[in-house]
């Protein structure tokens, strides 16, 4: 898999939000991916140094339009922590 596979997109929280001061960001994953994949994906899009990775797989949860059902599909967040001496990730670009 390539790392722009691996990454589909940052989620945006408040409780994520204030997880990147301590150096947490949070990421929707593709569901195929396995930690290794997501750590060399980071390190290799944002060019910082990983410390670790916790995965969350999120079930399909049952939907209803009417009388019409389905579900929601399957996602899977990493929680990615980065080491002391990395840089931060900007998600909103340059800050002045």
């Amino acid at each position: 898999m390539d790392a722009r596979d691996v990454i589909l997109r940052p989620i945006i929280t408040e409780a994520s939000m204030y997880a990147m001061d301590n150096k947490k960001y949070t990421f929707e994953v593709n569901v195929r991916a396995k930690k290794i994949h997501i750590k060399k994906s980071v390190e290799e899009l944002f060019d910082v140094k990983v410390d670790k990775v916790n995965v969350i797989n999120t079930a399909p949860k049952p939907k209803r339009m009417g009388r019409y059902e389905g579900h929601t599909k399957k996602r899977k967040k990493a929680i990615v922590t980065l080491s002391a001496d990395s840089s931060d990730i900007q998600l909103f670009g340059e800050e002045e």
